[in-house]
C-alpha cells in the first residue's frame, strides 16, 4: 500500500513538473479570426399543421387531410423525395381542470429543402391554400459550406501568425517558432428570418410576402500558441 502510494506520488510530482517544464518554454499566445460571407443557395423551410378537439381520430384525420395536400403540393414542384420529410409528429391527450373535460392536439411538421433557393418565392406563395397553420421556419443555408469552413479556418490561422509577428516586430531578438497549441471554436451563421404565423382562413394575400436571402457568415476563431525562438 505504501509502496503504491509512493508511485502515485512520484507520477503527480513528475508530471506537475513536466507541466511546469512546459510552461516555462518561451511563448506567445494570440487570437486569429477568420470569417467568410457566402450568398446561400438553398432554403430550408418548416411547414405544420396543428388542430384541437375532442376526438383523437378526428384531431388526427384533420391534420392527415392537410399533410396529404401539402406532399401533392411539394410534389408539384418537382422537389425529390430525398429533399423533404415528416420532422415531427405528436398527439397529445390535454385536461381542461376548469371544465373538467379532455381534448386532444395533434401536431405534425414536414421539412422541404429547396436546393434552388430562386424557387423559395414561387413556392411560398400559395402553400397556406394546402391548409397549414404554422411556418415553424426557414433557414437559408449553402450547398459549399465545408469548402467555406475551410477557407475561414486559413484565414484564423493566419491571422493568428500576422498578430503575433506584430508583436514580435517590436522585440529584438525575438523569432516565431513552431506552433505549440491550437483551440479551434468555428461558428456558421445561417439567417433565419422571422416568419409569419397565420391561420389557414386567413386571406392568402397577406402570405404573399418576398424574404431577403442575406447572407451566411462563416466564422472560425482560433487561439494559438508559439514558441519564441
Amino acid at each position: 500500500m505504501k509502496k503504491m502510494i509512493l508511485i502515485l506520488t512520484l507520477m503527480t510530482t513528475f508530471g506537475a513538473m513536466s507541466q511546469e517544464q512546459k510552461n516555462n518554454i518561451p511563448q506567445i499566445s494570440v487570437n486569429g479570426e477568420g470569417k467568410v460571407k457566402v450568398t446561400p443557395d438553398i432554403a430550408v423551410i418548416t411547414l405544420g399543421v396543428q388542430n384541437n378537439g375532442k376526438d383523437a381520430k378526428e384531431v388526427k384525420a384533420q391534420n392527415d387531410i392537410v399533410i396529404d395536400k401539402v406532399l401533392k403540393y411539394i410534389k408539384k414542384f418537382n422537389i425529390p423525395t430525398a429533399d423533404y420529410q415528416t420532422a415531427q409528429m405528436n398527439l397529445y391527450k390535454n385536461y381542461d381542470y376548469e371544465k373538467k373535460k379532455y381534448s386532444y392536439e395533434a401536431n405534425q411538421t414536414v421539412t422541404v429543402t429547396l436546393k434552388d433557393v430562386s424557387k423559395y418565392d414561387l413556392f411560398m406563395m400559395d402553400v397556406m391554400e394546402t391548409g397549414i397553420n404554422r411556418i415553424d421556419g426557414v433557414e437559408f443555408k449553402s450547398s459549399k459550406i465545408e469548402q467555406y469552413e475551410t477557407e475561414a479556418r486559413k484565414k484564423a490561422m493566419l491571422n493568428a501568425k500576422k498578430k503575433a509577428e506584430d508583436y514580435l516586430s517590436v522585440l529584438p531578438g525575438q523569432k516565431l517558432g513552431k506552433a505549440i497549441f491550437i483551440f479551434d471554436q468555428s461558428n456558421t451563421y445561417y439567417p433565419q428570418p422571422v416568419m409569419y404565423a397565420k391561420a389557414a382562413a386567413m386571406e392568402v394575400a397577406d402570405t404573399r410576402e418576398t424574404l431577403a436571402v442575406g447572407e451566411i457568415e462563416v466564422t472560425s476563431t482560433v487561439q494559438v500558441s508559439f514558441i519564441l525562438e
